[in-house]
């Protein structure tokens, strides 16, 4: 027989004097590990934090139902703790006196998600609530969790996740008639509602469920389907069609959006789907009525145009780049690390890139062409796995341009701008347009799909427009303004670029260093990081001593921020930083040796008027080092782990180490002069976590 999902030793009464949501999260965490149903109490808040720090989970009425899918959950649990005085989780009435920590396996089967998501379904409900408020003792408030999850003797829990969508709701109120303002052509309207979270546990089914009550409540028509963690079942197409707009409440993308083209759309968070169900509806209506409101794309896709009442068009621009660069990044990663490696002393060496006599080709090419497996050139075995190596990765990493512009049109008009958007990149290329081309290629490609998709079309046409119509004509209008106006200038001011940064020496080349340096150390990996690191990648495609200068710059300047942090937090000033950030600065260690500049976030997010001038610094200093010691990488990621590409190695260290020691020594002098009290609230707050942890466990 499976555990219950809750038992007494996992129920708090009356808790929590003196304490915030974070002492109130990992108490809770500590009970459920102490009931051995997780292997690690503080991984288990770690990423119940995690999940906090996205979102608030609190929500009105005095709930607040932190959540996490974790790796160190064993058995699928509840913690519940009712708070004396409350405590503030973000909602919008007030404090929180009912909590509930869900804590769910990271393969929790769906009847598990199904009874977790059961009980926050339960949490609407004002006798459920009321119910836990008046409770005396853990056991009564068991009781009430095991009717509502149906645990308790003779229930049976309905897998909630794939049930079949709530029907409509009825069209009449209370007093027998629906409002006015919420009639369409005279009748109730009909609205159907997509609900999502990123859990897919919790805010899902309750915004699923909230937005259901005001529409029986309001007197439409309206039905939801909640699209959780472990499947959903689709609306039915013929509901679809039938209603007058759609509602999607979403943190995470809608899946198969494309059922939905054309239809008046209201998009907005799966947790005001929770907290302003009235509000969506009448914003439903009023665009329903309206001829030049929102629509789903033709296309079906979460794509800018589709996203734009939420967000300014510049925001918009800037998402759209950004998807095609981390589409991008892969392409690029896997190609320049196999042409490092082919540049191993007992592979291909550095010659392998060379040209080879008259042929006009380099040397791997030409091995390729004049050798075969059975029979070597005369280097031997370890040169012919070079050259394969090298022809591999230089064909990867030419589509670079063409896959940053062929997922910049995905991002604009889903799959339709694919095709186009591949072949724009591709004649950027061909007109030596570089990656300035397959960007603005990308752009005309992705719009001109969403433009050819967005006119109403008659049905036995729609089949084509996807696979046929808007990749053609996308296709034709992008490339050819390419070929025929934009390509010849943008190439021309590539090659001025690229002669600019070659001729780069001395000053300028320091300069140039310490503007990556502070790119790459400003957002940790946002957006201003990614520009500075997609210049870099995509100058490594040129093969100059110039691109890969750059590569190391951005590279170094990237893993200071985490290896400062890492030095200054298990080192130097060890009780300036919290137990929490102790742990991650033991982990940030490995994360900066590999180029992963967010392992810094943590210490950013929790004191950044301190933390991120002191990364900034820190890049400042290893851009220029690394610049001034002419620092060359072959390789696009890797870190100190793709050593061998990396010349010379010891100007790649000593910049490294230099911009991580002054990052380290800017934050702890920040923290123990401009801020002299912070090492002992430090120690106040590691003394309440331990008090709150012996007092719940």
């Amino acid at each position: 027989m499976s555990p219950k999902t809750i038992t007494p030793d996992l129920v708090g009464l009356d808790i929590g004097a003196g304490a915030d949501k974070s002492d109130i999260i990992r108490a809770l965490a500590a009970r459920v590990a102490a009931q051995g149903r997780a292997t690690d109490a503080e991984a288990l808040f770690e990423d119940a934090w995690a999940r906090e720090q996205k979102d608030e989970t609190g929500l009105p009425g005095g709930i607040a139902i932190p959540h996490a899918k974790s790796p160190a959950v064993t058995v699928p649990s509840l913690a519940f703790a009712r708070l004396k005085p409350g405590v503030d989780f973000g909602a919008p009435d007030g404090p929180a006196d009912l909590v509930f920590l869900i804590a769910a396996p990271d393969d929790a089967a769906e009847a598990h998600l199904a009874v977790l998501s059961k009980l926050a379904r339960s949490l609407m409900l004002d006798e459920f609530t009321a119910g836990l408020r008046a409770a005396t003792t853990p056991e009564e408030v068991v009781a009430l969790v095991d009717e509502a999850i149906g645990e308790g003797d003779g229930a049976a829990a309905k897998p909630a996740e794939t049930a079949a969508p709530a029907e409509p709701a009825p069209a009449s109120t209370a007093n027998g008639s629906t409002p006015e303002g919420l009639l369409i052509d005279g009748r109730p309207a009909r609205i159907v509602a997509v609900t999502s979270c990123a859990t897919g546990i919790a805010h899902t089914f309750m915004a699923a469920d909230a937005l259901t009550k005001a529409g029986k409540d309001s007197g439409i028509d309206l039905v939801v389907e909640p699209q959780g963690s472990s499947g959903y079942q689709a609306l039915p197409q013929s509901v679809i069609d039938a209603a007058d707009a759609v509602i999607f409440a979403n943190d995470v993308d809608v899946r198969e959006e494309a059922r939905f083209r054309g239809k008046p759309v209201v998009r907005s968070t799966v947790k005001r789907g929770i907290e302003q169900p009235d509000r969506l509806i009448a914003d439903a209506v009023a665009v329903a009525r309206d001829p030049q409101g929102a629509r789903v794309t033709a296309t079906g896709g979460g794509s800018a145009a589709s996203g734009a009442q939420q967000l300014s068009w510049g925001r918009n621009i800037q998402r759209i780049l950004l998807t095609g660069v981390s589409y991008m990044i892969p392409f690029v990663a896997g190609g320049g690390l196999l042409i490092a490696i082919s540049f191993l002393p007992f592979l291909g060496g550095y010659g392998i890139a060379l040209a080879h006599g008259s042929s006009g080709v380099n040397n791997a090419v030409y091995t390729l062409q004049h050798y075969a497996i059975w029979d070597l050139p005369p280097q031997g075995l370890g040169y012919y796995l070079g050259a394969i190596a090298f022809e591999i990765g230089s064909v990867s990493l030419g589509f670079l341009v063409p896959a940053l512009s062929g997922y910049i049109a995905f991002a604009i008009a889903d799959r339709p701008g694919i095709a186009p958007g591949f072949v724009a990149g591709a004649i950027a290329v061909f007109m030596n347009a570089g990656f300035l081309g397959g960007l603005i290629g990308g752009l005309l490609a992705g719009f001109a799909a969403w433009l050819i998709g967005r006119p109403a079309v008659p049905r036995w046409l729609r089949g084509l427009m996807p696979v046929v119509i808007i990749p053609l004509g996308a296709s034709i209008i992008a490339s050819g303004l390419m070929l025929l106006i934009l390509g010849a200038p943008i190439a021309w001011l590539m090659a001025q670029l690229t002669a600019f940064l070659n001729g780069l020496t001395g000053a300028g080349a320091i300069a140039l260093g310490i503007i990556l340096g502070l790119m790459m150390t400003f957002d940790l990996g946002g957006p201003v990081n990614k520009v500075a690191y997609a210049f870099a990648v995509a100058g490594l495609a040129a093969q100059t001593p110039a691109s890969f200068q750059i590569m190391a710059t951005v590279m170094i300047a990237g893993m200071v921020p985490p290896l400062g942090m890492a030095l200054a937090s298990t080192v130097l000033y060890r009780r300036g930083f919290t137990q929490v950030e102790r742990e991650n600065g033991a982990a940030a260690w490995l994360l900066g040796a590999s180029f992963i500049s967010e392992g810094a976030i943590p210490f950013a997010a929790a004191d950044p008027l301190r933390v991120i001038p002191a990364n900034l610094a820190g890049g400042a200093v290893a851009g220029a080092l690394a610049m001034a010691f002419g620092v060359e990488s072959r390789a696009p990621h890797g870190g100190i782990f793709v050593f061998f590409a990396i010349d010379p190695i010891w100007g790649f260290l000593l910049a490294l180490v230099a911009g991580t020691a002054v990052t380290a020594f800017v934050v702890v002098g920040l923290k123990r002069f401009a801020a002299p009290r912070r090492a002992a609230a430090i120690a106040e707050e590691d003394a309440v976590d331990e008090r709150m942890e012996t007092a719940v466990v």
